[in-house]
């Protein structure tokens, strides 16, 4: 089935922003690993273990959970809708939302490596953040098969 360029755009824009947010969250675990205090063990627990959870039940809440699954896949449609992914401004708002985000985790990261407090919470905010982006992008494929969506995004 061809879809229209919109919903092409909109769907590779979902993508294209976990893939983002992932390589942004890598690099922000090895800056970690390279100026955090403390074992490895501590700073992979802090950077990977427990923000490993948060990304789980965040993505895993959405999709398996009916009266979760619903509003999330109606803020989607509303967002295709409303042009997200689509134009030019959208996509650098994404990107600059993205960029603040990283900007915020090495600033606590930096913060940490000279006395101040130690950053698991931000590891594991953004963590649950890429979860739902991930289920977000996972809904479009599931709004792709519904009757009423298809009408409208199939040529």
């Amino acid at each position: 089935m061809a879809h229209t360029p919109a919903w092409r755009n909109f769907r590779r824009m979902q993508d294209m922003t976990v893939a983002a947010a992932l390589l942004i969250y890598a690099g922000a675990v090895l800056h970690a690993f390279d100026r955090l205090p403390g074992g490895r063990e501590l700073i992979a627990q802090r950077t990977l273990v427990w923000p490993g959870i948060f990304f789980l039940l965040s993505l895993g809440l959405p999709l398996l959970a009916g009266p979760v699954r619903r509003p999330l896949a109606r803020y989607v449609w509303m967002s295709f809708r409303a042009g997200f992914g689509q134009t030019a401004g959208s996509v650098v708002g994404g990107v600059a939302l993205l960029l603040g985000a990283a900007l915020f985790m090495y600033w606590q990261v930096a913060g940490a490596a000279h006395g101040g407090r130690y950053p698991a919470g931000v590891f594991s905010g953004y963590a649950a953040g890429i979860g739902i982006l991930a289920a977000q992008a996972a809904l479009v494929r599931v709004l792709e098969r519904h009757p009423e969506v298809r009408r409208e995004i199939e040529l």
